[in-house]
């Protein structure tokens, strides 16, 4: 059986209106796909878009769109967040490891799933590639399936793999995939923090870190390290060092030993050529990768996620400014509280002292209409550049004085003064 493939333009005529599209994310954004839907002919009204995280540019987010196309968003990226904070659009907040669930169980039935996969296999298979996450149950619960085959997809092993029977329209490219390179961004703030994190890694703990300047700190730092593993829900270019160096091993993982467990990848070409065809690596579904009972199986896990913001008593904001939805829930619940159940694990929140605009993270409270997506009563490590706290098990006046010494300098009079109009100036829960 061969895949016979169609253009863009009249694959995109299997949707509807008023049908619900998941659109693959990440580095498989199907982009070619996407273009074709912007292109459809105004009677294409009402289609509700779901996605977890999308990149490059939307033409559909435009307010011109508004009436045919709704992004109903799962996490809140960049290109969609215009949308999303308008009446074009909506968030939905869920943990990453439950998003498959909506599908599962007929809460979100989906009617058409667009995707980005490799070009199939001599037996016919082809791979979702560098996200495998919750596109598996939305392939296999979707109606109609519309492929974007890519030459440039790697191959990755794992759950990752569907067969050209499922799909109902396939489009052949060769589009490049998104390119991002967080480590070129890497300022002398966050070495400092990924310093700083560095030094509460032990040999042969497992490591989970999201994307972003900070976690590629982190692993610049770790040269030091020996046998570490990695299960994460996802991970960019900066493992592929540690790993070349011997530094990763995954050697004493409970969980899959001797693989790098992920439910999706982003970062550049050197990434997608390493992780192509490379058995060393598990991309597995998001429910799995991200089940607390899973991860705390792993000795040692260290968890390292970022703020927005945290107030003196440790609630952390991470998916708003204010009502002003900028990302989302995503896998730092799932991680922060597996890692604290894991033997020996240490959940961090990690984040820089000071916004752009000089304004202190660390607050006496959070904006008003601000999500807090971890509680104060799971949160244990907070670093900053100026320093490591531990908040588990401190009461409220501890934490807030704890936390005021690594704000930035600049805001610690100013925090001080909160605290003692708040908790007053006794010293006795101290001694």
């Amino acid at each position: 059986m061969d895949l016979t493939y169609v253009s863009a333009e009249e694959a995109i005529k299997l949707i509807r209106s008023g049908d619900r599209v998941y659109i693959h994310g990440s580095a498989a954004t199907p982009s070619t796909l996407l273009k074709a839907l912007s292109n459809t002919p105004a009677e294409l009204r009402n289609v509700e878009l779901i996605a977890v995280s999308t990149l490059g540019t939307l033409d559909l987010t435009k307010p011109e769109f508004a009436g045919r196309f709704y992004f109903n968003s799962l996490f809140v990226s960049e290109n969609i967040r215009g949308a999303v904070n308008s009446e074009r659009g909506d968030y939905i907040p869920i943990f990453l490891s439950e998003i498959s669930k909506l599908f599962d169980k007929g809460i979100l039935p989906l009617d058409v799933a667009m995707i980005q996969v490799s070009p199939p296999d001599k037996h016919g298979y082809c791979s979702l590639g560098p996200s495998v996450d919750v596109a598996v149950s939305a392939v296999k619960r979707a109606k109609k399936v519309i492929a974007q085959v890519n030459s440039n997809v790697p191959r990755t092993h794992g759950d990752g793999f569907i067969h050209i029977s499922k799909i109902h329209a396939a489009v052949e490219v060769s589009d490049p995939l998104p390119q991002l390179n967080y480590s070129a961004r890497i300022t002398s703030t966050e070495l400092e923090i990924g310093k700083r994190i560095a030094e509460l890694i032990e040999d042969r703990s497992t490591l989970q870190m999201g994307i972003g300047a900070i976690p590629d700190a982190v692993l610049r730092a770790l040269g030091h390290a020996k046998d570490l593993g990695i299960h994460t829900e996802m991970f960019s270019d900066g493992v592929i060092d540690l790993i070349k160096a011997g530094v990763v091993t995954n050697a004493y993982k409970k969980k899959h030993p001797g693989k790098t467990v992920t439910a999706f990848a982003l970062g550049t070409d050197k990434l997608y050529r390493f992780i192509d065809d490379n058995p060393s690596f598990a991309f597995l579904v998001a429910e799995y990768v991200n089940d607390t009972r899973v991860i705390r199986a792993n000795p040692k896990v260290v968890a390292i996620n970022s703020a927005i913001e945290i107030d003196i008593t440790g609630q952390v904001c991470s998916d708003s400014i204010g009502t002003y939805h900028f990302s989302g829930v995503g896998g730092q619940m799932d991680f922060i509280r597996g890692a604290s159940l894991s033997e020996g694990g240490k959940p961090i929140i990690a984040l820089s002292s000071e916004t752009k605009n000089g304004e202190s993270k660390v607050v006496p409270f959070l904006k008003p209409g601000a999500g807090v997506v971890t509680t104060r009563a799971h949160v244990h490590y907070v670093v900053t550049e100026f320093g490591v706290t531990n908040l588990y098990g401190k009461n409220l006046h501890q934490r807030a004085l704890e936390l005021m010494k690594i704000a930035h300098p600049k805001h610690q009079e100013e925090l001080e003064r909160e605290i003692i109009k708040r908790f007053g100036s006794s010293q006795f829960a101290f001694s």
